[in-house]
């Protein structure tokens, strides 16, 4: 898609709106309103869908993994609906990606966009968003550990978008994949040290 120019305002504008949305802390919203308890001092602490699903809950986790994924996608959409630019739509899905890990209302302490960062690859550029998807299952089942499979999907996605026909959002993905291992830097660790939980402990 063509890149539009736009003015400073209306990237600006859906920046705010992109984190806006982003910041929405669905897992701990599902987790109160299901009587699940405080996600904060459940398992990792994290307010995402592996660990709602600690809390024994698959309804609420599936839940929890489709909407902190549709909040980054409808961002990047609506932004590119309206607009018509794509610059603002990934503006708008980088700052969802941003709101997602660093909320405003959970004093920046928020999730590691595992879920938001697929949903922003399915929006962006479908074929991109399945190949993402299908690296972060190929990943989390033969390894048994979730992270993993975030890492792979994250670090497939470059080579996915040259490979794919999404080389006008190569900036965008890779800053995605940078942000995704940054968050999960201390699951590196642990996979390295052969202490990383593996799905179903």
């Amino acid at each position: 898609m063509p890149l539009i120019e736009t003015s400073a305002f209306i990237l600006l504008l859906w920046a705010l709106i992109g984190y806006a949305l982003g910041s929405i802390p669905f897992g701990m919203v599902l987790a109160k309103v299901m009587n699940l308890g405080n996600l904060r001092d459940i398992g990792s602490g994290n307010i995402g869908a592996t660990n709602v699903l600690r809390t024994g809950n698959k309804t609420a986790a599936a839940l929890t993994l489709l909407l902190d994924g549709a909040k980054g996608a409808v961002a990047l959409l609506l932004a590119r609906a309206l607009t018509g630019s794509e610059d603002a739509a990934q503006l708008a899905g980088l700052a969802a990606m941003l709101g997602h890990c660093y909320p405003v209302w959970l004093h920046f302490k928020g999730g590691k966009g595992v879920a938001t960062f697929l949903g922003l690859m399915l929006a962006l550029h479908w074929p991109v968003g399945i190949g993402a998807c299908l690296a972060w299952l190929c990943g989390a089942l033969l390894s048994r550990i979730s992270s993993m499979g975030a890492l792979l999907a994250a670090a497939s996605s470059t080579f996915l978008m040259l490979s794919l026909g999404a080389e006008d959002a190569l900036v965008f993905g890779i800053l995605l994949t940078l942000l995704i291992f940054w968050r999960h830097r201390a699951n590196i660790s642990r996979i390295r040290a052969g202490t990383e939980p593996r799905i179903g402990q």
